[in-house]
């Protein structure tokens, strides 16, 4: 059974589900003031996924479905609130009628980073007991260090340009820094030095190289980190069996938030959740790289420890990366989660 110093998974992530009114819409029950926010449409097709952040400031959004640059909403998602968050009238984010999910993640401490970078931080929110934080920087077409905060080597780490059109770029601890992916495009792995100039991680700094999705001289970006936490996050591989009864895939914890990636293959970025439909099996999957209405013959089983795929869509026989968050059985207060 995994122990966890975190007893309460929604402290630091949540799945929030919400209807649209076309109007200011104050979205509640979130559990925390998120400092990372994503949001996509569930029941219609053709809206982008819209990535918010406290480090950018609310009203700035880039999504993960494009190579756009930055841009900013006044009408979009307006504040950042101590159980939630804010929207205007954007049909993106808060079209009437329309059911929407969101990611929030929390972060918070904003001063005291450290880790002594050679390229220093524009801003930063980071939070070393949950393993994730958001740094903004401007890159200087030269090979450099920049700090995360976690205070052990980042697992994953998603990088955006801000102010150019460029591809995302992935750093996978199970693809290691020769090699990166792309969140925008379904491509295969590819392999280069000039993404991470073939450095791992450390405790304290990640590197970049002069590719212009990571650090072009000038341009601005934006940097999410994760580190993994014992019976709360995981980032790891699997093999596909092409098989309805599939791959089953431990993490230790049940498992509220699960995305994957065929890294040898070109399927789509794949996202689950606890909430959609909040029972097993789930079959209701978004796709980070699309704009695509909400698929609903994907399944996966959200097991206690792990996840089990239920379905041959969306694989091959190939290899799979992923990401998951969620909740341990019993916590460092040997207290029992509470089942669903």
């Amino acid at each position: 059974m995994a122990y966890t110093t975190i007893n309460k998974s929604t402290d630091y992530f949540n799945t929030k589900l919400y209807t649209g009114n076309g109007s200011t819409n104050a979205i509640t029950g979130v559990g925390f003031q998120p400092d990372w926010t994503w949001i996509k449409i569930r029941n219609a097709a053709g809206e982008s996924h819209s990535l918010w952040d406290a480090v950018r400031t609310a009203t700035k959004y880039i999504s993960s479905n494009n190579t756009n640059a930055e841009a900013t909403d006044a009408t979009g998602l307006t504040a950042f609130d101590s159980d939630g968050f804010t929207l205007g009238s954007t049909g993106r984010v808060n079209q009437n009628t329309n059911t929407f999910a969101s990611w929030n993640w929390k972060a918070g401490t904003t001063t005291g980073i450290g880790g002594s970078p050679s390229i220093t931080p524009l801003g930063y929110s980071f939070n070393a007991t949950s393993g994730f934080s958001a740094i903004k920087y401007e890159g200087t077409g030269s090979a450099g260090t920049l700090p995360h905060g976690l205070g052990v080597a980042p697992s994953m780490i998603i990088v955006k340009a801000l102010e150019t059109a460029e591809n995302w770029a992935v750093y996978h601890k199970s693809l290691g820094a020769t090699k990166y992916i792309e969140l925008n495009l379904t491509a295969a792995a590819g392999t280069s030095a000039v993404m991470w100039n073939d450095t791992e991680p450390t405790s304290t700094l990640f590197t970049v190289n002069t590719n212009g999705g990571v650090n072009t001289a000038g341009n601005d970006y934006i940097a999410y980190c994760f580190a993994e936490k014992t019976g709360y996050s995981k980032f790891g591989s699997w093999i596909s069996n092409n098989n309805a009864d599939g791959t089953f895939v431990y993490t230790g914890f049940a498992p509220s938030f699960v995305m994957l990636k065929e890294d040898d293959g070109t399927n789509q970025w794949v996202m689950y959740d606890n909430k959609r439909p909040g029972y097993n099996k789930t079959p209701n999957a978004l796709f980070a790289n699309a704009t695509s209405a909400e698929a609903t013959d994907l399944g996966v089983d959200l097991l206690s420890n792990g996840y089990k795929i239920r379905s041959t869509n969306n694989q091959n026989t190939g290899n799979y990366i992923y990401m998951a968050f969620g909740q341990s059985l019993v916590g460092t207060n040997n207290i029992p989660a509470t089942a669903r």
